[in-house]
Order: C-alpha cells, then sequence, then structure tokens
C-alpha cells in the first residue's frame, strides 16, 4: 500500500493541535477592510476550530499533521 498523499492546500490552511483538534484562520481578512469595524478586525486575527462535523474530513486531507 504506498503512502497517501497529504492535500498540499489544506496542509497550508489548518494545523492540528496536541489534543487532536484542527485549527483553521478565519476568514474575510485580505481585502476590503475599510468598511469592517476595527473591532471586527481585530476578532478576524484569532485562530479558531473546525467544527466536529467537518473534523474527520479535513483530518483525512492532512494525515501526517
Amino acid at each position: 500500500m504506498p503512502k497517501m498523499k497529504t492535500h498540499r492546500g489544506a496542509a497550508k490552511r489548518f494545523r492540528v493541535t496536541k489534543s487532536g483538534l484542527v485549527k483553521r484562520a478565519k476568514a474575510y481578512k485580505s481585502h476590503i477592510l475599510n468598511k469592517k469595524t476595527t473591532k471586527r478586525k481585530r476578532n478576524l486575527r484569532k485562530g479558531t476550530y473546525i467544527c466536529a462535523a467537518e473534523q474527520k474530513n479535513i483530518r483525512e486531507l492532512i494525515p501526517y499533521k
């Protein structure tokens, strides 16, 4: 059985914590920032976790992380 390939796009976007949760960055922080409030942009800086329903799918894309 050959090794599984890592999905390179997913590998750049997700990290796995020691406890097994998948971390991600929040969206909507790249452009058109004038109309967004400072508070909203500040909250977009913080990372968050993938919801439980998507955990299995993401873990399959990044098997060696």
